[in-house]
């Protein structure tokens, strides 16, 4: 699942050119991890923050990565200067929770009021700079289906991006599973391509799934607070009332199902959630998506499988390890990070990322 080293060479010698690009709004740059496999270098880069921006310059020191809000007239400059008058390929992933529904009813009306929802119009200004051949722009699906202003009415981004580009660009969006494409987590991203009139950007093809299993169930069993001596691979401490409802919850199941070992109030009642939250993961199906909130047992779906015992209990009665939301996210188990990188930022920057295998499989069908 995860490219040699020899795929750069392969690729470049099969399509015959590196394509120089620009990543916006481009968090810690996972989704970058695979791009020189496909024979893309990235010159420069932008991200609002400063934690993630200092991961992406040490995951990518030969990118030039410009902090700040892109808005900022000074950021933007900053960022146009550092990037050649013409460039080949644009990857723009603006930040999604202006538009994400999870946990909440967003009204169309108060989608407007989010400015992070009107950075598609910086998009538009860098093309028109910049001049790409190629745009791959991510985001949530609500994406697609979210309407601004933009000449004189409401439009959709589609309609937006047609108005603008629509005599220069094919312009092809769709709704990716990143699980058909090799990796082993249901993740649902709008992928918005575009490509120059008379170029090729052909469909990825879809491939057998891959399970939790198969992708992290060669790790050793951990419990709660517990460290193994495999790099990334340390268990969060939870509670000791979550891990004694989790140690009878079955895989697949939620604590919040148990008739007994079930999740409480300090008074003794029962919490009010839903079922998908105190949920251990299936063994043989790709993960759920994995959310910012993956350090916690009460978020949504994020408890290890775990294994019956002899004792008729589960084992690994805790959430996720930072190597196994890396893996099921098709990061390679040996991640460039720094050895002192924050826990909590390794599980947000996963959580709020595409899986960079995706975004592999779908750049590499640029025929050059």
């Amino acid at each position: 699942m995860t490219p040699g080293i020899s795929g750069l060479q392969g690729l470049c010698a099969m399509n015959g050119k590196t394509l120089t690009g620009v990543s916006l709004f481009t968090g810690a740059g996972i989704d970058e991890q695979y791009l020189p496999d496909a024979g893309i270098r990235i010159v420069a880069a932008n991200e609002l923050i400063e934690d993630r921006a200092r991961l992406y310059r040490h995951l990518y020191p030969q990118s030039k990565m410009i902090c700040g809000d892109i808005m900022d007239e000074k950021v933007y400059s900053a960022l146009v200067e550092s990037t050649p008058d013409k460039i080949d390929f644009l990857l723009a992933s603006p930040p999604c929770q202006g538009m994400s529904i999870a946990g909440k009813n967003r009204s169309p009306e108060q989608m407007l009021k989010d400015k992070r929802n009107f950075l598609i119009f910086k998009i538009i200004d860098f093309m028109r700079l910049k001049r790409p051949d190629y745009v791959m722009i991510e985001n949530v699906p609500q994406f697609l289906k979210i309407e601004l202003p933009f000449e004189g009415r409401q439009s959709k981004i589609t309609e937006i991006l047609d108005m603008a580009f629509g005599k220069e660009y094919e312009i092809i969006a769709k709704i990716y599973d990143a699980a058909d494409y090799g990796v082993a987590q249901h993740r649902n991203r709008a992928i918005v391509r575009l490509y120059r009139k008379g170029l090729s950007w052909k469909e990825p093809e879809k491939c057998d799934k891959i399970t939790v299993r198969e992708a992290i169930g060669h790790l050793p069993s951990i419990e709660a607070g517990e460290h193994s001596p495999i790099k990334w691979h340390f268990a969060r401490k939870h509670p000791q009332s979550q891990i004694e409802c989790m140690r009878h919850t079955p895989t697949g199941k939620s604590a919040m199902e148990n008739e007994q070992y079930f999740p409480k109030k300090k008074n003794g009642e029962k919490v009010k959630a839903y079922n998908t939250t105190y949920r251990r993961i299936e063994w043989d199906e790709p993960a759920p998506t994995i959310t910012i909130r993956n350090d916690a047992i009460s978020s949504q779906m994020n408890v290890h499988p775990g294994n019956r015992k002899e004792d008729g209990t589960f084992s690994d009665a805790r959430v996720l390890t930072p190597l196994e939301l890396m893996l099921l996210s098709s990061l390679p188990k040996d991640w460039n990070i720094p050895d002192d990188t924050p826990e909590l930022l390794i599980r947000k920057c996963i959580g709020e990322s595409i899986p960079p295998l995706l975004v592999k499989k779908i750049v590499e069908q640029i025929n050059r």
